[in-house]
């Protein structure tokens, strides 16, 4: 089940929106056979966006349904998704 505000919600749709056009704009660019450096800066770039809105999507399961499951005495299982989740993003 998904807990977040209205701004949280939209503010990851615009940056996806975003990360979709940049990635559009990529393929435009192998496409038309550009310099590979400036190919992989974009791609490193659209890397760092979809880590910044992995951070807030993970900063709201914390502050939402991670914050609930505690309150109701039901947090380990929440944290060690979390933590498993934390484990295999940073491999």
């Amino acid at each position: 089940m998904l807990h977040h505000s209205p701004k949280v919600k939209a503010d990851v749709l615009k940056r996806l929106s975003f990360i979709v056009g940049h990635t559009k704009g990529i393929q435009k660019m192998v496409e038309e056979d550009k310099y590979c450096i400036d190919i992989v800066k974009q791609i490193q770039a659209v890397q760092s966006a979809l880590n910044k809105v992995n951070e807030m999507m993970l900063e709201n399961h914390l502050k939402t349904c991670v914050s609930h499951a505690i309150k109701k005495g039901e947090g380990h299982k929440l944290i060690k998704e979390v933590m498993e989740t934390i484990k295999h993003t940073s491999k």
